[in-house]
């Protein structure tokens, strides 16, 4: 399964279905995104004398909510082990409910006393106050794309003439729930460019409704497909329909906890009714198969990418459209490696791969090859890692990563290479998109100093240009990036990304936000985020470690950080902390952790290993019991990135470092902050209550530094928050850090 499905956060309007799984460096290419002075002086209001949280809370402990616990015992294998807090995972009822409500009680109160917190959220109102676009598309005569304002709590979708056409409204998500939960998750054009699919998701859940829009007048078809999940929508050519992936409806009250299994491949026809739908492809006997549809620009073939999991190892199937009694046929299977279908040639498939080549090459297979000796290589394996490949007319544009930086090469369609596109800078970049017969396409461009910016290449000769760049209402020529390496524990050199104001002064003294994510194949590259800026502007450092278990350098980098190897992950972050203060950026009394998700994972990995590294933890949405994460929704199919309490040779490596199970009564942790939200469907945040619970239960009469936990409501694992949430979660985040890296 893509692992972006899994644990990414996606933000921008797709023109196109979800494409071309399961690599998330795809669904970047679709997926693209002073009122208040805080300056130094902010992280230096306590003397030097003073220790972050001892100064801050010298003769206070905090008085937590009394939680519960249940003697529960599980044996695993022969390992006994309690689990008091089972209760929490039980997220709809009304003891949990009453829980969350005395732990916001609490993070409020405390939120609320540090005098820096309205000063921050004005400051990220002001950074986040920009015009911002999304990459386009053209469909026929028109053109689409997305744009914000600035603090619109959704992007809206507009329908243009032409690139400077005067633009109309298309889909305002904005005006589909009062307090702005309701957001745009995808959208899919006709190939006339007459429909336009939509994607609903409500408060964050992984559930989406697809809704069918009439381009021309706007208004709303009543075609209803509902229970979709990690699949986008593929339209025939002729506009009759889209293929599109579902699930049963859940059972009652397991809407946001129930697991997702036997996905099913259907086609929806304009004007019937979800239940005329017809069935595609099924596989009962293979429970945790799942399909995404992809139909050829030719509109001969509907291809099916099968996954199982999350590990980017993948099938594909093919059906030809042209005829009604076709079947689907396997054109690659095996799960033996990475296939991602990404263009076609009459009845030649082009697909990239990592069989093979662990950083990916394009290969040619023919619709009726027998066996593998009919593949052909057409663009080989270099030493930078190929992210995506797009085909227009006879020319593919290939998008590598070298050191987590963006690369892009041209290739006549036999592979010769052309040359290399000239970039902006030093960054990531995102998108060309487009049919093969396209005139033009766009990529993004951002890195951690420059706002995401739009580019136009005209492919009749390759040149680009700048079609989109916000204007910020602050100086980001005053913050520079640097590239360094740091050696982890058993010797491997693992890149770190490190930006600053230019004036900052590298005594020690500087509060530093470490950030990190290691797991699921995702490579962690350059963007920009008004966020991060407003923490640098504000004196504080900001660094990116990449570390194993992502795809900065392609499988073995990635395998390198999974299952069994997990702990090297740990490692790598640990001694990305530890350069840090080497190099006198910062210490341990100003470094702060943060990640999300595989991230907050690993957050809660390393604060329970090395307590002593940093002052203040911010764990988001983590996946925090590693014994029993695989039972809720899509939490089964993490197993093959972090093996599963089912397996008895697995037992002991996920014991060895589970958040949850190695908290150690009487340690005094950093101060943290869980953050998690109640709608959360990819981490359960039962999750965060958990851990939570565990970590006041182990420090609330030793240890000074707080333990707090923050609930958002009507949201969930992050794609189509709003802003106005985004902003108030960040200014609590970094006030909570200002007050604890003092």
């Amino acid at each position: 399964m893509p692992a972006c499905v899994v644990h990414g956060i996606l933000s921008e309007f797709p023109f196109k279905h979800i494409p071309r799984v399961p690599s998330f460096k795809t669904m970047l290419k679709h997926f693209p995104s002073a009122v208040a002075c805080v300056s130094l002086c902010v992280f230096n209001v306590i003397g030097p004398n003073a220790t972050g949280q001892e100064a801050a809370h010298q003769s206070n402990t905090m008085n937590y909510p009394e939680t519960a616990t249940v003697p529960v015992i599980d044996d695993y294998f022969g390992r006994k082990v309690a689990d008091p807090y089972r209760w929490l995972e039980d997220t709809e009822s009304e003891a949990t409910a009453a829980w969350i409500e005395a732990q916001n009680e609490l993070t409020d109160q405390y939120l609320e006393s540090i005098p820096e917190r309205t000063a921050m959220r004005e400051k990220l109102e002001q950074f986040w106050n920009y015009e911002r676009f999304g990459i386009p598309s053209r469909r026929r005569e028109r053109v689409f794309y997305s744009h914000n304002d600035g603090l619109q709590d959704q992007s809206i979708l507009y329908k243009a003439d032409s690139l400077d056409a005067p633009r109309q409204v298309l889909i305002d998500p904005n005006t589909l729930s009062e307090d702005g939960t309701v957001a745009l998750a995808g959208t899919a054009l006709s190939d006339d460019g007459r429909l336009i699919a939509y994607g609903i998701a409500d408060g964050g859940s992984d559930w989406r409704t697809w809704k069918v829009r009439d381009v021309e007048t706007g208004q709303d078809l009543e075609d209803e497909v509902r229970w979709v999940k990690f699949s986008g929508i593929a339209w025939k050519k002729d506009g009759s329909g889209f293929f599109y992936g579902r699930y049963e409806p859940p059972a009652d009250g397991e809407l946001l906890t129930g697991t997702n299994e036997n996905q099913e491949l259907y086609f929806h026809r304009i004007g019937d009714p979800q239940s005329s739908d017809t069935l595609i492809l099924k596989r009962p006997d293979h429970p945790k198969w799942g399909f995404s549809p992809e139909v050829t620009d030719d509109g001969r073939y509907l291809i099916i990418n099968n996954w199982q999991g999350s590990e980017p190892k993948s099938q594909l199937f093919y059906k030809d459209l042209t005829d009604d009694d076709s079947q689907v046929t396997p054109l690659i299977t095996g799960f033996d490696a990475e296939y991602e279908f990404i263009a076609s040639d009459g009845s030649t498939f082009f697909v990239m791969t990592d069989a093979d080549a662990d950083r990916r090459r394009l290969i040619a297979v023919p619709a009726q090859a027998e066996d593998r000796s009919a593949w052909t290589e057409v663009i080989p394996q270099t030493d930078d890692v190929l992210q995506t490949v797009s085909l227009f007319g006879n020319t593919f544009y290939a998008d590598y990563l070298k050191d987590a930086r963006a690369k892009v090469t041209r290739h006549k369609i036999d592979g010769e290479l052309i040359d290399e596109l000239a970039l902006p800078g030093v960054g990531s970049v995102g998108g060309f998109g487009g049919d093969r017969d396209s005139t033009d396409t766009f990529f993004s461009f951002s890195n951690y100093v420059t706002p995401t910016s739009i580019y136009r290449v005209d492919l009749t000769t390759g040149k680009t240009s700048l079609w989109r760049q916000p204007e910020v209402a602050f100086d980001v020529d005053q913050f520079v990036t640097e590239q360094m390496f740091c050696t982890s524990k058993d010797g491997t050199k693992v890149p770190m990304i490190v930006t600053r104001r230019k004036d900052s002064v590298l005594g020690g003294s500087n509060p530093t936000l470490l950030y990190g994510y290691g797991g699921f194949n995702i490579s962690i590259t350059p963007s920009f985020s008004p966020a991060t800026a407003a923490w640098i502007d504000s004196g504080g450092i900001y660094a990116v470690v990449n570390l194993r278990g992502g795809g900065e350098y392609g499988r073995q980098w990635h395998e390198d950080g999974m299952r069994l190897k997990k702990q090297n992950v740990f490692d790598d972050c640990i001694a990305a902390a530890e350069l840090l203060i080497e190099k006198q950026y910062t210490r341990s009394e100003h470094l702060a952790l943060s990640g999300r998700s595989n991230g907050g994972l690993l957050v809660g990995a390393v604060m329970t290993q090395r307590p002593d590294l940093f002052a203040a933890c911010l764990p988001g949405v983590g996946v925090m019991d590693m014994l029993r994460y695989h039972k809720f929704t899509i939490g089964w199919a993490w197993a093959a990135e972090f093996g599963s309490s089912d397996e008895e040779d697995q037992i002991d490596n996920l014991l060895s470092y589970s958040p949850l199970h190695n908290l150690k009564p009487g340690t005094c942790y950093p101060a943290t902050m869980v953050i998690t939200a109640d709608r959360d469907d990819r981490v359960v945040p039962g999750h965060s209550f958990k851990f939570a619970a565990a970590l006041q239960a182990a420090q609330a009469k030793t240890c000074p530094h707080p333990t707090l936990i923050r609930v958002e409501t009507r949201a969930g694992h992050g794609a189509g928050t709003p802003i106005s949430k985004k902003i108030e979660e960040y200014a609590d985040c970094w006030a909570f850090l200002i007050d604890n890296l003092r």
